[in-house]
């Protein structure tokens, strides 16, 4: 064999990165469809509890103050209350409501070609090198909008890369991480930022009475982990995901990239209509908002507390600041003639959501029974008393708190959830060695965030598989979390250790409280 033989060879043996990966991919696509998944899960979180049921813990439930109890859901009266319950579990499943009403309003905007044209214009101005690192910083922007880069960011990531002529999964695949994985990045402040501040001050309290934590505690630090998960996501995506997406075709009967050539007249008159409705749009819920007594503030005058009837309604104005311009440019493009093309448009987009209702009903029945069964409260508990039993020096003490935060979010979506559980227990304690109340949230928002990528439990996870099949059906949950693997792990280990670099450095997290615990 000749020595240039022999370089192609070792070139093409794949590296250990890529064997973890391709091993990920094949075990995780061997999983059923989610539907099933979360059908089975339900029955194993059946089972466990009636196990589990007889077993005395010597926990407390920090949010009840009473002993952890797991709770049988295979008695008589369990059974009865869960069929009872399960068409207003399956109706109240927050994501479902979501997703349907904000794509109804996208869907207009896209069957219109308002969003086709929208990218166009776009992609003009960006250049081709910033693509990647400018739909991550959209996506981190998006958490000021609730979920809302769920529903508009993650799928317009796909679509702008194969416009681009890159592979739909690469770009869908850095929104996804800009989303869920910087979840707790921004420079914005969101409805996020005062409801872990509640619980973290309640925490502290528990050892000082007067401790006060700002709702900005967290802002510099969240500000400036913004442009930490910009240069990870644009690294990983360029660097590890194009180049092995390279080896998975689009489906020849998938989605066609849009045309992001040149502008007739018609469009840009079309595009101009309807961005002045849009603009109009804004102006009117800018001038509503306004006033110190607006009804869309909350009782409070804040505007972005969860609270706000404006943060409530983010995803009804997405519906309508997307079914407004794209009624406007169908209207003047000509791809709309009577109203009945607009009820089409919707219904076309509703008929590409069956396999996430599906879905969506299974999730949410396994999700009601695993948080009425309390193992989740279980696990959480014991891994905080794991670390604390540990005694750690800070450093470790902050990264093992990242650890055990990403670990128990495979377990618990929700982050507020989380945090009721785990910081009255871990808060006081951190307190008592010098780690700051705020510096303990910090650190559980980068746990909180890095593994929501790689959690099929995460409620939006099944979505994105969705997404991703538009252009390759053989997607699985494997191959999502494949592909989202070298980004969690990358922003596990390079948001962690900016984390403890910020704190040694002694660069505040955000704006204090104008009184701080005294040990």
């Amino acid at each position: 064999m000749s020595n240039q033989s022999i370089d192609k060879a070792s070139s093409s043996k794949p590296s250990g990165m890529d064997r973890f990966l391709n091993a990920i991919e094949r075990v995780g696509n061997k999983i059923p469809d989610p539907a099933i998944l979360f059908f089975w899960a339900l029955i194993l979180t059946w089972v466990s509890s009636a196990l589990l049921s007889n077993v005395t813990f010597d926990l407390i439930n920090p949010r009840t103050g009473e002993a952890l109890q797991v709770s049988n859901l295979l008695t008589g009266e369990a059974l009865a209350s869960f069929l009872a319950s399960m068409v207003t579990t399956f109706t109240g499943f927050a994501p479902l409501g979501i997703v349907l009403v904000a794509m109804l309003g996208v869907g207009v905007a896209d069957s219109s070609g308002f969003i086709t044209t929208a990218l166009k214009k776009m992609l003009n101005v960006t250049p081709a090198k910033l693509l990647t690192p400018m739909l991550i910083l959209v996506a981190i922007v998006s958490h000021t909008a609730a979920d809302a880069g769920y529903v508009l960011v993650i799928p317009l990531g796909g679509i702008i890369f194969h416009a681009a002529g890159r592979h739909p999964l690469a770009g869908i695949a850095a929104a996804f991480a800009g989303v869920s994985g910087g979840f707790s990045a921004n420079f914005i402040p969101s409805g996020i930022d005062p409801l872990l501040a509640g619980f973290t001050q309640t925490s502290a309290q528990i050892l000082d009475p007067a401790y006060v934590v700002n709702p900005l505690a967290n802002i510099f630090f969240t500000g400036f982990s913004s442009i930490i998960i910009i240069l990870i996501g644009w690294y990983v995506t360029e660097k590890v995901i194009e180049p092995r997406l390279a080896k998975t075709p689009v489906d020849e009967d998938a989605e066609k990239a849009p045309d992001l050539g040149s502008f007739t007249e018609l469009e840009s008159k079309a595009f101009r209509a309807a961005g002045w409705s849009m603009m109009a749009g804004i102006a009117l819920l800018i001038a509503a908002v306004w006033p110190e007594s607006s009804a869309l503030r909350s009782p409070q005058g804040e505007i972005t507390a969860f609270s706000a009837p404006l943060m409530k309604s983010i995803v009804p104005l997405i519906f309508i600041l997307f079914i407004i311009p794209g009624y406007v440019y169908g209207k003047v493009s000509g791809t709309f003639k009577t109203s009945n093309d607009i009820i089409k448009a919707m219904s076309a987009t509703m008929s590409t959501m069956g396999a996430y209702i599906v879905m969506s009903f299974f999730c949410a029945q396994f999700l009601a029974a695993f948080g009425q069964s309390n193992i989740g409260t279980l696990l959480a508990l014991y891994g905080a008393e794991g670390l604390k039993a540990l005694d750690l020096p800070g450093e470790a003490t902050i990264i093992g708190m990242i650890l055990l935060t990403a670990s128990v979010n495979l377990l618990i979506g929700s982050s507020s959830a989380k945090w009721a559980l785990i910081g009255p227990i871990l808060v006081p304690m951190l307190m008592a060695v010098g780690i700051s109340p705020e510096l303990s949230q910090a650190a559980y928002r980068v746990g909180d965030s890095v593994s929501n990528i790689i959690s099929p439990l995460m409620v939006f996870f099944p979505l994105v598989v969705v997404y991703c099949q538009r252009y390759v059906k053989s997607t699985g949950i494997g191959t999502l979390a494949s592909m989202m693997m070298p980004f969690s792990i990358a922003m596990l280990i390079g948001w962690s250790l900016f984390l403890v670099a910020y704190w040694m450095i002694g660069i505040p997290l955000g704006i204090q409280a104008p009184y701080t615990y005294a040990m």
